[in-house]
């Protein structure tokens, strides 16, 4: 065989943006597209949706209707948080949805001695609520804080190329279980689901009706709505009516009973539960999910950054989405959503698998959510999608967003044994800590940490549960520590300097500029 002479080598250089998007974060399609792209947006974002309500509600003593009326709520609150995160946060094309983070210390409060003891169910449900809303109100000062004095900003120094590599893939990666393990307990329909939106969206995805891609921008809503009424069709049939309880949650049509439960019209309203009751335990515990979703909204925003064919953000920019996530956060407490916020790693990554990261598109998603959640019965309608069929979606919507993380390893030197060791270490750590937390929390009921310090244990078991915190902790400090004086460069630190501040590169200002002119009084740093 012929050798291959260098020049004849095909080299693929560092790029600040992906290429192949016809539009990005502040391009948009026709009306009619985009109303349809913000659709599927929405329609992505039930599972979180109705998955975290149905995990916490019936714990807290709630029936079906109380349940319906959190993921209303959940909803309508997601709407107005992505609103205010595209106008006014980071401006990058997220949804912020509800958050896993705060289940831990969530179910802290409920299992709170003196909440367990009230006999009646409903009365316990309305006060855990209301405890729960307390938590929030006060731990959302943590990333109003952060966020607004621009201290996130300063911690955001210590960040490299290098230390976001296992930072971001383990946002997608750190989301494993809420993949395939949950299209395996319905994989009559899962299965199928994924081999088809793999097929439509990837290897059918030249395919054009009328010079529109319509296979690779809308393959999820397609194959959602056929697997939608088989799984119906099946349900109806009493394919499940026999079948374990865990395969009945995960495949039935009619089994989270919200569109018997949930109201023709209702509007959600602040304090509709009743005054927040607030306990210091409580609020020091939610804490520590506060930092955790910080951490992986960090993540998931470099993730859209990328995807939405954007610089990074600068620091300030960062800093100021964190600050608009705290009063998102804020309003959960507010509302009673009972969950705190985060970036829905599953809609950022829809903007690669569609290859469109148009800002506008997310702003009519958040309509979408508003106007159903209002709409009870037709919100509940939706909300019956199975959720392994969201499973089997989730599969290739975290993968993207984990590749999308190993593409800053593009920026740093990976022939340096110091890099190989500090991205190897941080990714298995922070895969391997928060396993080890999940094991032992389902085996024993309670964490590693488990003092007589309820908030103590809630701050450790949630940290040290999360993949992107347990990896961003190590990665900064390996990275800012190890051989730093003349690494540099192997870190990818010159790529990254002019993406520090919002002057230091001539494109920042025109994703990052605030709307209305707002920078007049908030100008940028």
């Amino acid at each position: 065989m012929a050798e291959v002479k260098p020049e004849e080598m095909v080299h693929h250089p560092p790029m600040d943006q992906l290429q192949g998007f016809e539009y990005c974060i502040d391009s948009n399609p026709s009306w009619g597209e985009a109303i349809s792209l913000g659709f599927q947006h929405y329609i992505l974002s039930l599972g979180t949706a109705v998955m975290i309500p149905t995990l916490l509600v019936t714990h807290m003593g709630g029936n079906d209707h109380d349940k319906a009326r959190v993921v209303q709520t959940l909803l309508f609150v997601t709407g107005i948080k992505t609103l205010l995160q595209t106008l006014f946060g980071t401006r990058l094309p997220t949804v912020i949805s509800g958050s896993y983070a705060f289940v831990i210390p969530i179910l802290s409060i409920i299992n709170d001695r003196s909440l367990r003891q009230i006999a009646d169910d409903h009365t316990r449900f309305m006060q855990t609520m209301r405890a729960i809303q307390g938590a929030l109100i006060v731990s959302s000062s943590i990333q109003i804080i952060l966020g607004y004095s621009q201290l996130w900003a300063i911690c955001s120094r210590f960040f490299s190329p290098l230390a976001m590599v296992p930072v971001v893939s383990l946002v997608g990666l750190g989301l494993f279980e809420r993949g395939f393990p949950e299209v395996g307990k319905c994989v009559e329909i899962g299965l199928p689901m994924l081999i088809l939106f793999v097929a439509l969206s990837q290897y059918l995805k030249h395919v054009h009706v009328r010079h529109a891609p319509i296979l690779e921008r809308f393959s999820m809503l397609i194959c959602i709505a056929l697997f939608w009424v088989y799984a119906h069709i099946l349900t109806a049939s009493g394919a499940y009516n026999h079948t374990a309880l865990r395969t009945q949650m995960s495949c039935r049509t009619d089994r989270s009973n919200l569109i018997s439960s949930a109201l023709w019209i209702s509007i959600p309203f602040p304090l509709q539960w009743g005054a927040p009751t607030f306990n210091a335990d409580h609020a020091f515990g939610m804490m520590a999910a506060v930092v955790v979703s910080l951490i992986e909204s960090t993540g998931a925003f470099m993730a859209a950054a990328r995807l939405a064919s954007a610089t990074p953000p600068p620091a300030y920019v960062l800093s100021r989405g964190i600050g608009w996530q705290g009063i998102g956060t804020l309003l959960d407490g507010l509302f009673g959503t009972g969950t705190g916020s985060t970036v829905s790693v599953e809609n950022v990554g829809l903007l690669g698998s569609t290859r469109i990261g148009s800002r506008r598109v997310i702003q009519i998603s958040a309509g979408f959510m508003i106007f159903f959640s209002i709409l009870g019965k037709f919100g509940a309608l939706f909300a019956s999608i199975p959720f392994g069929i969201f499973a089997a979606i989730y599969c290739v919507m975290f993968g993207i967003v984990a590749a999308v993380g190993l593409s800053f390893l593009q920026f740093t030197n990976m022939n340096s044994m110091r890099n190989l060791f500090i991205v190897g270490v941080s990714l298995f750590l922070g895969l391997s800590i928060p396993e080890y937390f999940s094991r032992y929390l389902a085996s024993g009921q309670q964490g590693p940490a488990h003092t007589k310090a309820e908030w103590f244990n809630d701050y450790i078991n949630t940290i040290f549960s999360s993949p992107p915190t347990v990896a961003l902790i190590f990665a900064v400090l390996l990275d800012n520590t190890l051989d730093v004086r003349d690494a540099a460069k192997d870190r990818g630190m010159q790529w990254w300097a002019r993406f520090r501040t919002f002057g230091g590169d001539s494109r920042n200002k025109e994703f990052y500029t605030l709307p209305f002119n707002l920078n007049r009084f908030f100008p940028p740093s």
